[in-house]
């Protein structure tokens, strides 16, 4: 019997469903939405702290600190009254050498002390800023845990947030594993090489690998080198995580780990 257009619309909606339905079966697409969520909050946090930094500059101006946790927290805990800040309250949040140095700075500090309005708005800023980082810590756990269930060989061959931006970047775990290294490699510097291609200006040698110590702390002219070693390396983990399953990360570490020190010994003849 022939098929009628009502009955082959229906048939082909119900496969376009289960389609659907399979793609989001593998838990992939929780994982891109889990660190595309984390670096959002990332950029919120840090624009956030800006702000913080520049209000209660008024009030503090002598306050530094490395740490954007532990100058948010001081301002919570005694950013309204600071002359009055117990000392071995300040060294919990900065540590004792810093927190002697910020103590003397409290009590010479030229700024006035914010009023209770002032100070309301300044602690919900903070208090804000520290409920970011809460939810980042959760958010980088389920990372971290998604990343060693679902791309192991991934997550131990690189940082499993860099291994997850990789999968956020490509879309998938399958479209990562088909790209070529040199794809790979440049996953990260879109707008770089839109600039060379529209521009004529200088090539990008690397993306989101640059965010890996080896690449960032190594020397300018070996940097590109290592991001290919990186980038071969990466497209043969991802091919096992998403087809064969097999864990060959071990293996991959050790030959990358050999040639970077054959890098590193060119270099030095040179």
């Amino acid at each position: 019997m022939k098929e009628t257009q009502e009955q082959k619309r229906r048939r082909l909606l119900e496969l376009a469903k289960a389609s659907v339905a399979n793609t989001y079966s593998t838990g992939e697409h929780s994982l891109v939405q889990a660190i595309n969520t984390y670096n959002e909050l990332d950029k919120v946090k840090n624009l956030i702290h800006e702000k913080l930094e520049e209000w209660y500059g008024i009030y503090f101006p002598e306050l530094r600190s490395g740490s954007m946790a532990s100058y948010a927290k001081f301002v919570m805990e005694f950013g309204k009254e600071k002359k009055s800040a117990d000392k071995d309250g300040i060294s919990v949040i900065f540590g004792a050498k810093e927190g002697e140095r910020v103590f003397e700075q409290a009590q010479k500090s030229i700024g006035r002390d914010p009023s209770e309005g002032e100070y309301a708005m300044l602690r919900m800023l903070a208090k804000q800023e520290e409920d970011i980082e809460h939810v980042q810590k959760d958010l980088d756990a389920f990372i971290k845990e998604s990343c060693n269930e679902r791309i192991p060989n991934l997550a131990y061959l690189v940082d499993y947030r860099i291994a997850a931006e990789l999968l956020a970047k490509a879309g998938s775990l399958s479209k990562l594993a088909l790209m070529p290294a040199s794809t790979i490699q440049l996953l990260g510097a879109e707008k770089a090489l839109f600039k060379h291609i529209k521009f004529g200006k200088k090539p990008p040698k690397y993306g989101i690998l640059f965010k890996m110590p080896e690449i960032t702390n190594g020397k300018r002219e070996s940097r590109g080198r290592i991001a290919r070693l990186y980038a071969t390396k990466i497209s043969i983990a991802a091919r096992a995580d998403a087809f064969t399953r097999r864990f060959i990360a071990k293996e991959l570490k050790e030959d990358i780990n050999r040639r970077l020190k054959e890098i590193d010994s060119r270099k030095g003849r040179r």
